[in-house]
Parts: structure tokens; sequence; C-alpha cells
């Protein structure tokens, strides 16, 4: 990318098995040949920013911003997809310790996030487009870049890190009121919803900060969101409601990664009160998620996965996050197994000619176009956090058909 960014040459994780063979930890390798692919298409020109899309299609529409909100794609991406990178980057970090993968954090990540900050408004927050003083600034948005400082810092205890989450944090509470009991807006200029989605991962955020800091206040305000959201927006069914609107209307749809920020969440209160009924709240949530959308699938030799998909890459990414916390809780293997079938499927069923995912990482429509970039950077995501955990039986598949062969027990 023009010489700005430093490709790792980093030796594959190995694993021992059997009598000392090794293993390649392909996860690992999915997440770093994609990490590569992102930075030589999405390239736009000397800033750090990067596309919305491959190819670029400056005629496209976003279609995931707010009533009314000029929508058009523009040259560069808007805040959300470029903000995967940083979980990308962040948990490629966490999965290699590299150095080299913490300097392009610091000196390409945060540089292009700063292209998106917004002093012209009070508090300080990154605007969803670079044209900072005229876009709309979503709360959600902003709060995925906390929880991304805060496990930087946890990582590496620097203090920028830190720094940085706390000073989006008094962003993200200015737009917490007591209107329906508590909760915060999806977005400051439209305050018309209160959605998990600004709400969950806000919980998670305060539970992290707390974890860091060891500061009550941090604590407080998560438990009182969580359990805001858990009795506001929660079906009968364990899984979660997109928001409730100020006249009471719940808009019903439910997406993956609003239960798999309550299940972090749950989990995060759990590890930090040791009460039971929070681990209890996320495994029923864990367990209806993987009901919800889980599709068995049998391959040409007769051998069963579990393809675990919801129709959106990055909210899967963030289911992700849950079940990975739940792990660590209570060390059950069968929805993470799914998602390494899931990725390890895609990898050789799922990209396009450019190694390139479409909407469903398993399957590539034929009128499939374009590849967002934020797909790209959840599927990065997904892999570098399941390089890190050492399932039984792993795939090890290096080809697509030793691919369809390979089945996690």
């Amino acid at each position: 990318m023009k010489n700005k960014f430093t490709y790792f040459a980093i030796a594959s994780l190995m694993l021992a098995v059997g009598c000392n063979k090794p293993k390649t930890n392909y996860n690992l390798e999915h997440a770093l040949q994609m990490k590569d692919n992102i930075y030589s298409l999405y390239d736009v020109d000397e800033t750090p920013l990067l596309a919305e899309n491959y190819p670029q299609d400056v005629e496209a529409e976003a279609t995931y911003l707010a009533e009314g909100a000029e929508n058009k794609v523009n040259k560069y991406s808007y805040l959300w997809p470029y903000s995967g990178t940083l979980s990308m980057m962040s948990a490629l970090y966490e999965a290699t310790h590299d150095e080299a993968i913490l300097t392009t954090i610091d000196n390409e990540v945060v540089e292009g996030l700063k292209m998106y900050y917004d002093t012209s408004r009070e508090p300080y927050a990154y605007s969803s487009y670079i044209t900072a003083d005229e876009a709309d600034r979503f709360y959600d948005d902003n709060i995925w870049l906390v929880i991304d400082f805060v496990d930087l810092y946890t990582l590496t205890g620097k203090q920028s890190y830190l720094d940085m989450a706390l000073d989006i944090w008094k962003f993200v509470l200015s737009g917490r009121d007591t209107l329906l009991g508590d909760g915060i807006y999806w977005c400051e200029q439209k305050k018309t919803t209160k959605n998990t989605c600004s709400n969950a991962p806000a919980a998670v955020a305060a539970l992290k900060l707390h974890k860091a800091t060891g500061e009550q206040q941090y604590f407080d305000q998560g438990e009182n969101l969580y359990t805001w959201v858990y009795y506001s927006l929660r079906d009968k069914d364990n899984l979660y409601w997109d928001n409730v609107s100020l006249k009471g209307q719940f808009d019903r749809r439910k997406f993956s990664y609003n239960s798999g920020q309550m299940i972090e969440a749950g989990v995060l209160l759990y590890e930090i009160t040791k009460d039971n009924q929070y681990l209890k709240h996320a495994q029923a949530t864990a367990e209806s998620c993987f009901a919800q959308w889980t599709t068995p699938y049998t391959n040409s030799k007769n051998q069963s996965i579990n393809i675990l998909e919801s129709g959106d890459v990055w909210f899967d990414a963030v289911l992700m996050r849950g079940y990975m916390a739940l792990w660590r809780a209570d060390s059950e293997a069968k929805y993470l197994t799914a998602f390494n079938d899931t990725l390890n499927y895609a990898w050789y069923f799922g990209r396009d000619e450019n190694g390139l995912f479409g909407k469903f990482l398993t399957a590539r429509g034929e009128d499939e176009k374009k590849s967002w970039l934020l797909t790209q950077a959840a599927y990065a995501e997904m892999s570098a956090r399941l390089a890190t955990v050492d399932l039984k039986n792993a795939p090890v598949a290096a080809t697509a058909e030793e691919a369809e062969a390979e089945v996690v027990e």
C-alpha cells in the first residue's frame, strides 16, 4: 500500500499434536492473508483511509445510516467499516503480539480515525464521515471504538489507548437519559429510538472500563445498562429486539450482534460479581443464537458440520466475541467449533477471484459485484480470535478438497 503499511513476516503459529508433528494455525494464516488483501485492494490514496467497497463505486449507497442522511459512499468508507479494521488489527495483535501490527495501529489506523474526529461539537466524538462537522454522529459507532481501545490498553498497558477510550466515553454518556427508564440513543442527531446496538455494547464497554481502571462508576453504568436492555428489549426466546422508540413501539427484528453483546456483557458481569444469574442469562442467549442462526451441513463424505451465519458477517463477528467470552467462563466449545467450521469452509468455497467475500461467507451470489470493507475485516477479526483458541481437532485443511472433508468433533 504505497509503502505505508508494513507487511508482516510472521511465522505460522505451530501447535504440538501427536508425535510432535507440527500443526499449522490456519486461522492465523487466513487472518493475515485477509489483512494484506484489505490493504492492497481497498487502498485509495496517500491517506490512511480506505474505500467502502471493492471495486470502488462512488455511486453506491450506504444503507445503514440514519433516515434522511446523505448516504452516498463517495471516495472513502464511512466510519463504521473503517473502524472494523481497528477491531481486526487489535485481534491480530492479541493473536501474535507482533510489534509491527501495533505500529500500524498507531501510525495508520489511529491516524485515519483522526480524520473522522469532530471537535466542532461537544462532547468531541467521531462522525460517520470525514466531513466531521457536517456528518451525523452515532453512539454505537463510537462505542465500538471504546471497546477496541480498552482492549488494546489491556493488552499493552499503553495509557494513550485508555485516554482515547475515556474521551469517547464522555460522548457516549451524553446520549443517555431516563426516558423509557434508561438507555442510550442510536444517533445524536435523531434521538427517536434506543437501540440494543447502542446499549448492549455500552454495557460491555463500561464493564471493560471498570476492569481496566477499577472505578465503581463504570461497573454501575455497565450493570444498569445491561439490566435495562435485559428487561426492555429481550424476547421470550432470550434473543433481543433491535430497538424501542420513544413512543414505546418495538422494532422486533433480531440481529446476531445484539444478542452477542448481551452474551459478552453477561459474562463480564459474572466474572466481576460471581453472580451465577448472569452466566445463566448468557448461556440461554447463546443457545438461542445457535438455534436461530446455525444450519447443519453434510458434505460429500457424509460428514456433518454446523454453518453459523446470520446474513451479516460483521454481526456474526460480534456474536463470536460473546461466544469467546462464554468459552472462557464455561469451556463450552460447540459454538466456537461452529464458527471454526464456518470460517474454514468459507475460506475455500466462499471467496471470489480476488479472495474477497460477499454478503454471505459460505456462498457468493452471481449478481454480487462489490465486496464490502467491513465484511473482509470481520472475517479477519474472527479468524484472528480463533487463532488464540485451542479447539479439539481444529481443522488443518490445506486444500478445498481437504477443507470439505475436515470435521470438528
